[in-house]
């Protein structure tokens, strides 16, 4: 029996990066997994391959900083799956650049889809886990920038640490109304995703070119290489399962060494 068998998951910005190897992992633990994103034709691509590798998964348009459209998407997967044991904030933006160069329109962009997203997401998936009655889990995605400063990232540590913070304050609020869902938050350090290359568009900050994960991990991370979605995806799937029933208000750190400290290694 999978790890999160008969357990109905909602992923936001589920259709490419972290997002998508979540998806597909929680899928082959025994989930019924609904993925939204703004992506349509990755987002559809992804649950159909899901579903072709015999997993249960589906997938809904969704703009995360769209309040009023949240009421509905919950309501549909109340409406076909009948609760909501597993809600992943991961939809989020990062917008290379220096601070004093930034727009106020960019750093508000970052925070609209980085913070009202999550915020957004607690708001509306809790309720549903407590009509469940079975209590829950609640994923944020926050980052290594949302545990130390990052030169050319100060708004989006911004974001990511505002959100650290928010998912300690929920999991007591949680805690306190003793409704059986946990909170935590997830720290990547540098990964293979989507990200890097997005810099080097105008809506990333528009730097001089893509950034490459391996030459940064091989500077930056003690292990000396950047890590895959999909490890990332496997801390999402512990917080997911009953295996971390006792862990509310945590942070996952999976940085491979970032936030520990530094190395030398041989050239």
């Amino acid at each position: 029996m999978g790890q999160v068998e008969g357990k109905v998951a909602f992923i936001t910005g589920g259709a490419s990066g972290i997002g998508a190897a979540c998806a597909r992992l929680l899928a082959s633990e025994g989930a019924r997994v609904v993925i939204t994103d703004l992506d349509d034709a990755a987002g559809k691509t992804l649950a159909a391959d899901i579903v072709a590798q015999g997993g249960n998964a589906s997938f809904v348009r969704q703009d995360v900083t769209d309040e009023a459209a949240w009421p509905e998407i919950i309501a549909s997967i109340e409406r076909t799956h009948g609760r909501l044991d597993i809600a992943v904030a991961n939809a989020g933006i990062a917008v290379f650049g220096p601070a004093l160069t930034m727009s106020l329109a960019e750093f508000r962009r970052q925070n609209a889809v980085n913070i009202d997203g999550v915020f957004l997401t607690v708001k509306h998936a809790i309720p549903a886990m407590r009509r469940s009655g079975g209590g829950g889990s609640v994923i944020i995605m926050s980052s290594v920038a949302g545990l130390r400063g990052a030169a050319n990232l100060a708004g989006y540590s911004a974001s990511k640490g505002a959100v650290r913070l928010f998912a300690k304050s929920m999991a007591m609020e949680c805690a306190a109304a003793g409704d059986r869902i946990r909170v935590n938050s997830v720290h990547p350090g540098i990964i293979v995703t989507p990200i890097w290359t997005k810099a080097a568009t105008p809506a990333g900050g528009g730097q001089a070119g893509a950034l490459d994960p391996f030459a940064m991990a091989k500077v930056g991370v003690p292990l000396g290489v950047p890590a895959q979605a999909e490890e990332i995806a496997n801390g999402v799937l512990f917080l997911a399962s009953d295996a971390s029933r006792h862990m509310t208000g945590a942070e996952l750190v999976i940085d491979g060494g970032m936030t520990a400290g530094s190395v030398r290694r041989p050239d």
